[in-house]
């Protein structure tokens, strides 16, 4: 197999992976799918320790909106964790989840 092969069907598991993509030829699709959850849970676990204020403020609710954002917006491969926080906040506000701050997240980052 050439790497261009082997590239090409790597990008074509974490598609299916991670952005719901269609399962590429000789993998089974349930079991792409329990992965695929499996990889979610941990994306949110991740941030749920990154942003422990959030998880805290959202509670219960924290699980399941994640879930919703995720499946709606999935992490890139090489997006860095903290960006995708940030989206995951706007997202939040956005939706009206979480009251708009009274100050911007740049003036917040540029106080400390």
């Amino acid at each position: 197999m050439s790497r261009e092969d082997l590239a090409r069907r790597q990008a074509e598991l974490l598609h299916a992976l991670l952005a719901d993509g269609p399962p590429p030829p000789g993998f089974d699709a349930t079991r792409l799918r329990v992965e695929a959850n499996v990889l979610r849970r941990k994306h949110g676990r991740v941030l749920a320790y990154q942003r422990p204020e959030l998880a805290e403020t959202l509670g219960e609710r924290f699980g399941p909106l994640f879930a919703q954002f995720n499946a709606s917006r999935p992490k890139k491969a090489a997006e860095r964790s903290g960006a995708y926080a940030d989206e995951f906040v706007t997202w939040l506000i956005a939706g009206g989840h979480l009251p708009k701050p009274k100050r911007s997240l740049r003036a917040r980052l540029r106080r400390r």
